[in-house]
């Protein structure tokens, strides 16, 4: 694993313990301000961002080319993967 990927990884797991946050209180009354939804929205749209981006490098490496080639890829394309 190299810095780039480590990078990738620090700021999913940012990420991730952000959005548990938000969920947390979502199920709470009063729930969410509409602030913290939209906030909830762009870190679920970053993490996917942030997912891809670590596949491409990965994939990348693994068939010999320069992971340095990946690219975050606007949200409506990944957002638009199927699982």
């Amino acid at each position: 694993m190299d810095d780039q990927e480590r990078d990738i990884i620090g700021s999913i797991d940012g990420l991730v313990a952000e959005e548990r946050g938000l969920r947390d209180r979502s199920g709470k009354d009063p729930g969410l301000t509409a602030e913290e939804q939209a906030r909830l929205r762009t870190v679920e749209v970053r993490l996917d961002q942030c997912w891809d981006l670590l596949r491409q490098r990965r994939a990348l490496s693994e068939f010999g080319q320069d992971p340095e080639q990946a690219r975050v890829r606007p949200a409506d394309e990944v957002e638009d993967y199927r699982s």
